[in-house]
């Protein structure tokens, strides 16, 4: 059986909105891949509502979804951070950041009644969104003779490789880029034609 070379996540920004007693809960989605792009988002979120009491935040990445944090920055312990990243997971989803910053109102909610808006304004971000299956990619870097371009193109052809930055003379590169999980059958090809070397570059 072979990998699986896609995940759920959300294509673009989306927001939502939880009103409870006078406290007002605004819910950002964004698509993220990593730490760096999370710390940016999260640092112009609480400038952007400056004059908000909490900014409670949960985010998981990583195509199994196995990298994954959650913030209650000041409101008791489990009622921020953990119901947003339960939503998350509800919807199957990865490579999600969501942050839902609190406008006080005047009346606490009592642990339940966090529990239950953070839910609630998370869960509005997410069905304001538009899910998509996002297919894992491979790029390689492609070196081979002249002799060999024949071959190489016939396997881009058959199977239906995308390409890049080509460089063709007597010493050729090219970048190519497939599915994941048709990663071994494509290298086995290429490993086939002398003078073919190849060179891993990323994959997202």
């Amino acid at each position: 059986m072979s990998e699986s070379d896609s995940y759920k996540t959300i294509k673009s920004f989306s927001s939502g909105i939880y009103k409870e007693k006078g406290s007002k809960f605004i819910a950002e989605a964004w698509p993220v891949k990593d730490e760096v792009e999370i710390s940016s988002i999260l640092e112009k979120t609480r400038k952007t509502y400056h004059d908000a009491r909490h900014h409670c935040f949960a985010y998981q990445t990583g195509k199994d979804g196995l990298v994954w944090r959650t913030n209650d920055d000041g409101e008791p312990s489990g009622t921020g951070g953990r119901p947003i990243h339960g939503q998350i997971k509800s919807f199957g989803l990865t490579n999600v950041l969501i942050i839902v910053s609190r406008y006080f109102g005047g009346t606490l909610l009592g642990v339940s009644g966090l529990i239950n808006a953070y839910k609630s304004a998370a869960r509005s971000a997410i069905e304001n969104a538009t899910i998509i299956d996002h297919i894992v990619l491979d790029h390689y870097e492609v070196r081979f003779p002249y002799q060999a371009t024949n071959s190489v193109m016939k396997i881009i052809k058959d199977e239906e490789i995308a390409q890049a930055d080509h460089s063709f003379d007597l010493d050729s590169r090219i970048v190519i880029s497939f599915r994941s999980s048709a990663r071994d059958k494509i290298l086995k090809r290429l490993e086939r034609i002398e003078g073919v070397t190849f060179k891993f570059l990323s994959s997202g």
